[in-house]
């Protein structure tokens, strides 16, 4: 196993929410609108995914992507920081008979990718765990994860709004998706997100992109504060 410097970032203290609180993953997986089986089999079509491909999932949550990627027979590496995620993903895949999944935790930053170079790197909703030099960080090890054009897709909270508006636009992303106790997110969970994870605006994240070694395929900023990636690794 690598050995990592004392400055090295500590992904296992995660800012935000105990994903190690078992009762907390059912509520996270439970509120997991956006990560269905239908939209997670729809993301997968999108991708091309097919039982010759090798697919990295990294935050695999409760691994509604790399199940719906591993049914389609592709060899997928489900990757976690958190032992009690990857235990509710494993317990999902047996019952829909996923069986092309390997399981590991890890996080960005550790998991050491030891198999043939992956055609896919997926995250999604994860990313933002790490402040912006940690991101950068993350971004050179997917690409050496990837083979020459394979594909990065990145979703998350990354915010396309004017910076100067970031007041205005933080209230109104905030009333506007808030659930009520126990039928979703709350508002104190949006306003636990900005004030303690490391969301970031799109033109730094594209930076990142192409500094690392990827084309920038398409930029979908579906609304201000969510936007989404399709990236080809150069050859």
């Amino acid at each position: 196993m690598t050995a990592f410097p004392a400055w090295y970032f500590d992904e296992s203290k995660m800012a935000g929410v105990d994903f190690e609180d078992e009762a907390r993953v059912a509520v996270y997986d439970r509120n997991q609108t956006a990560s269905t089986p239908e939209k997670e089999r729809a993301l997968v079509n999108r991708l091309g995914i097919a039982s010759e491909h090798t697919v990295i999932d990294l935050g695999t949550g409760t691994g509604n992507f790399a199940i719906q990627a591993s049914l389609t027979g592709a060899s997928v590496y489900a990757v976690d920081i958190s032992q009690a995620m990857l235990a509710y993903a494993q317990s999902k895949a047996q019952k829909a008979g996923a069986t092309t999944i390997a399981f590991h935790q890890a996080g960005f930053l550790t998991y050491e990718h030891q198999d043939r170079l992956a055609d896919f790197v997926v995250t999604k909703n994860a990313l933002h765990i790490l402040p912006d030099f940690w991101k950068m960080s993350a971004f050179l090890k997917m690409a050496a994860m990837l083979k020459p054009k394979g594909v990065l897709y990145l979703r998350d909270v990354i915010f396309s709004f004017p910076p100067a508006d970031y007041k205005a636009s933080i209230n109104e992303w905030i009333q506007q998706v808030a659930k009520p106790e126990g039928e979703g997110w709350t508002a104190r969970d949006f306003e636990m997100h900005v004030r303690e994870e490391h969301s970031t605006f799109a033109w730094i994240i594209e930076g990142m992109l192409t500094r690392s070694g990827f084309e920038i395929v398409e930029a979908n900023y579906n609304t201000p504060t969510y936007t989404e990636y399709l990236c080809i690794k150069a050859a």
